[in-house]
């Protein structure tokens, strides 16, 4: 579903180029959990904001389900992104002056593809589902680094998106809400079929994959 080719991502800095990507080859099936692991700095987090649509690649292609996502326009990316790719990152991100509920069905209400009511139906459903059945109302600074991340990957799942990115999501949580998380995303993957590619420092995690991508100094190691 996933198809990556020549994949190259040069910054230019005062200091010169700075090749963060360098030649990328890349098949994910549908369906499959594949984890992305590597050091820091080694280009992890810039490939997956190519893959996801938020930085342009410098050079390559993409296809998600055979669609070359960077030959669309502005509009038709935005759209794509909005309802093929959930996403979540290392960091909550979540809209601080939204309660729980808001920022979960923001996504689908900017989309406008249903109805508000709707929309409030499925954010209500899926905050139950990741265990917040009792959140709906909360804000963001009254709920806990794991519920807030929780709240993300109901966010993430409100379009029934193909494809979730997770860039290091459990890295600033202790060892017993990780799990938890990570229950949920593969859940997530096994349950609803959704392709999941997370990028990670732990091994352990990497170890339930069905296929792990080892990056350095932006190339895959063979």
């Amino acid at each position: 579903m996933l198809s990556c080719r020549r994949l190259r991502k040069t910054y230019q800095t005062d200091r010169g180029p700075v090749d963060a990507v360098r030649g990328v080859d890349l098949d994910v099936a549908a369906r499959h959990y594949v984890a992305v692991i590597g050091r820091s700095g080694s280009g992890k987090s810039s490939l997956m904001a190519m893959i996801g649509g938020l930085s342009q690649p410098s050079a390559g292609s993409i296809l998600i389900e055979g669609a070359d996502i960077w030959s669309f326009n502005d509009n038709a990316m935005a759209q794509f992104r909005n309802r093929r790719i959930g996403y979540i990152f290392q960091f909550a991100s979540l809209l601080p002056t939204l309660r729980a509920i808001d920022n979960v069905a923001l996504p689908a209400l900017l989309d406008r593809h249903s109805g508000t009511a709707d929309t409030y139906n499925r954010a209500a459903q899926l905050l139950t589902e990741v265990g917040l059945g009792s959140h709906f109302d909360a804000y963001p600074s009254e709920m806990s680094a794991g519920e807030q991340r929780r709240t993300v990957i109901a966010r993430a799942l409100i379009n029934n998106p193909i494809l979730l990115l997770a860039d290091e999501p459990t890295s600033d949580l202790d060892v017993e809400t990780e799990s938890e998380i990570m229950a949920l995303l593969l859940n997530v993957n096994h349950e609803r079929g959704t392709t999941l590619i997370l990028v990670t420092h732990n091994l352990a995690l990497a170890s339930k994959a069905e296929q792990v991508v080892q990056i350095a100094d932006g190339a895959i190691v063979p």
